[in-house]
Parts: structure tokens; C-alpha cells; sequence
């Protein structure tokens, strides 16, 4: 260490000092889960390194995940494959966003049928000290073509190469636990 990074954590123990008293105040509500999803089609596109590199033609996939209210998974990266079109790139981007989220649906329903309770409901003598939820997600996406192919169950001959790959969730979607 240097005396630099002695100046550094003395400005970081001032800044804790003054701000002590700050700070994020999350309040819960009782809802399930949310997934705001979205894409940048071809973002990081250079004209100039685009024969050396093959990254520059990637899309890049963002989503944020909350539970009750409160965000607790993010995450932002260069797709995998190169989607074709803004379309591909936004359901690419909500199917990987929805991997995740219908893990933590399954593993909170897991926890309830388990008999541990996430969200602290009244107790009655019915549900012996905790309510039942009904784990649902509601997914937020901006594309209307993306949306339509995740709510449609048909196949698109200009999107038949996706089928296996990102359709994964429909059967969730079907049976109403993501909206």
C-alpha cells in the first residue's frame, strides 16, 4: 500500500462518517416477482473492427428482478449468439431473463411447501401460522413483437430458429404463473 491508498480509505471512512445517518429504505409489498427485460440490438457494433472481431455484431441482454418489491438480481452482458433482428434480440433477451426467474419461483414455492414461510402473513388455525402464496411473476418487455411471439404459442417461419432455444417458458405463461 501506498500513502495514495491511505488517502483513499481515509476520504471513504469521511464519506461513512457524514452519510451514517443515509441511506436505501426498501419497503416490501406482498406481490411476487417482477422482470423488467430489454436488449440492445447490434450496440457495440465498430465498423472498423467488425472483420477482426465478430463481438461488435453482438446484442447486449439487461434485466433487473425484484421480489416483493425489492431488486434482487440484475445483469447485463453480450448475448451469446447474434440475434438477427431487434425482435430476436429482445425475446433472447427475456427468455434469459425468465431462466432465472421461473429457478426462483420454483425455489420459493419449494420453501413454502416445505413448510417456511418467505412473507410474513397473519396466522390462522387454517394455515398453521403462514399463508399459502401463489407465486406469479409479471415480466415487463418494451418490443410488441417480442411480447407477441412470447404470448402467441405459433411458429414464424422468420423465427423458427429460436424455437428450442428461448421458447421455454410458454408453458409458464399458459398456465398463468408469469404474466
Amino acid at each position: 500500500p501506498k500513502k495514495s491508498h491511505a488517502n483513499a480509505v481515509r476520504q471513504i471512512c469521511r464519506y461513512l462518517i457524514g452519510t451514517k445517518d443515509k441511506g436505501l429504505i426498501l419497503t416490501p409489498n406482498h406481490k411476487s416477482f417482477e422482470c423488467y427485460a430489454d436488449a440492445g440490438f447490434s450496440g457495440d457494433w465498430v465498423k472498423e473492427l467488425a472483420p477482426y472481431d465478430i463481438s461488435t455484431a453482438r446484442s447486449r441482454s439487461g434485466y433487473v428482478l425484484t421480489y416483493a418489491g425489492c431488486a434482487i438480481s440484475w445483469f447485463s452482458k453480450l448475448q451469446t449468439e447474434i440475434a438477427l433482428s431487434t425482435c430476436e434480440a429482445e425475446y433472447i433477451s427475456l427468455s434469459t431473463a425468465l431462466k432465472e426467474v421461473i429457478y426462483l419461483m420454483d425455489f420459493i414455492q419449494e420453501l413454502h411447501d416445505f413448510g417456511i414461510p418467505i412473507i410474513n402473513e397473519p396466522a390462522t388455525v387454517k394455515n398453521k401460522g403462514f399463508k399459502k402464496p401463489k407465486v406469479f411473476c409479471e415480466a415487463f418487455e418494451d418490443n410488441s413483437a417480442a411480447l407477441e411471439m412470447a404470448l402467441v404459442p405459433k411458429m414464424r417461419p422468420r423465427t423458427r430458429h429460436i424455437n428450442l432455444r428461448y421458447h421455454h417458458f410458454r408453458l409458464h405463461v399458459r398456465d398463468g404463473k408469469i404474466k
